[in-house]
């Protein structure tokens, strides 16, 4: 098996097992227990895994939260419908790079009309389809978010009548909106299940990354070691940083709740394995052949085909033992991707 053919990564998946919609507990989803020593793996419920930590174990958590990057719109002139996904600022209030819709439609220049009578201009073409737009000077671009835009699902989930705050972590930060994605590992968690984590012994801390559509994009070069990653900001501060190091020193397992809690921790990481507060922006693509340095466990989802993501969880679980339980799962019908059941990596 050669682990850098992106065929290695591929498994069929029945269009039933994607989950369009969430439970109506966020703790009634499935868990699947998979241990890197190869052990047949445990089927549990989520609301299960506070009996399942041991005690002084560090939960890290990703507080970031998806701010409303759709705009729907109409192109100016003709009224075509369109619609632009902004991703991430690009130097100051007015100028985001963004995905736009029809793209071929929408040359530089081309004027979007918003819901509340703003404009939007399209600028130049950027690398991987993303476009360079441009909001009305004086305009906030929170409030023309919160005014006009829409949460941005993902394209598999075809229900859009979702509430907001199901594609939302109950520890969201409402200062931190700026992700154009959910970590959706935390989706699982309630205020009751977290409470009860500490009671059982557990501690908790929030680092932050702002995940960004490159992170979920597929892998498209058949040796996935010329893919290229997509940079995302990520900032972890001082307490959180001095709780990792310590339960480290102490022997505690640090529990990464979510590929984009191991992406951050593995860029903050030196060498030795000491954790460093501060901010900055990531790139880090792991797969097979990588040593971590943090993470004792994982809480992850279960990732697309082909997917970075996917590399990730067979790089910690090792790659054999990550589809078989990705095979498993789909015998015992587990709900797959953002709203899907979960598995704990140990």
């Amino acid at each position: 098996m050669n682990l850098y053919d992106i065929e290695s990564y591929n498994y069929p998946i029945p269009p039933e097992l994607i989950a369009q919609t969430p439970l109506r507990r966020r703790d009634d989803s499935r868990l699947m227990r998979v241990f890197r020593s190869g052990e047949r793996p445990e089927h549990r419920l989520f609301s299960h895994i506070s009996s399942l930590i041991r005690e002084g174990d560090l939960f890290v958590m990703n507080d970031t939260r998806v701010f409303r990057a759709r705009i729907l719109g109409r192109k100016i002139p003709g009224g075509a419908a369109a619609e632009i996904f902004f991703l991430s600022p690009a130097g100051n209030a007015s100028d985001w790079v963004a995905l736009v819709r029809p793209g071929r439609r929408l040359p530089p220049g081309s004027l979007v009309k918003t819901e509340d009578g703003g404009t939007i201009c399209v600028g130049k073409r950027l690398n991987d389809g993303r476009r360079l737009v441009s909001i009305p000077e004086g305009i906030n671009p929170d409030v023309l978010f919160e005014r006009c835009g829409q949460i941005p699902l993902p394209p598999y989930i075809k229900n859009t009548e979702i509430p907001e705050e199901r594609y939302q972590t109950v520890y969201a930060d409402r200062t931190k909106k700026r992700s154009v994605a959910a970590p959706t590992a935390g989706l699982h968690f309630t205020p009751e299940l977290m409470e009860e984590l500490k009671r059982r012994g557990a501690d908790i801390e929030f680092l932050t990354l702002d995940v960004g559509i490159g992170t979920f994009r597929p892998v498209k070069t058949n040796n996935i070691e010329e893919h290229k990653m997509h940079s995302e900001r990520c900032e972890i501060i001082k307490r959180c940083a001095d709780s990792i190091n310590r339960a480290k020193s102490q022997g505690r397992r640090i529990v990464a709740v979510g590929t984009t809690v191991v992406r951050a921790l593995e860029s903050f990481a030196g060498e030795d394995g000491v954790i460093s507060p501060g901010g900055r922006e990531t790139d880090i693509f792991i797969k097979p052949g990588y040593r971590f340095k943090i993470p004792d466990a994982i809480i992850t989802n279960f990732h697309l085909p082909q997917s970075t993501l996917l590399m990730l969880a067979a790089s910690f679980a090792g790659y054999e033992n990550i589809m078989n339980a990705y095979a498993e799962a789909i015998r015992f019908r587990y709900r797959f991707f953002s709203f899907g059941d979960a598995m704990l990596i140990e």
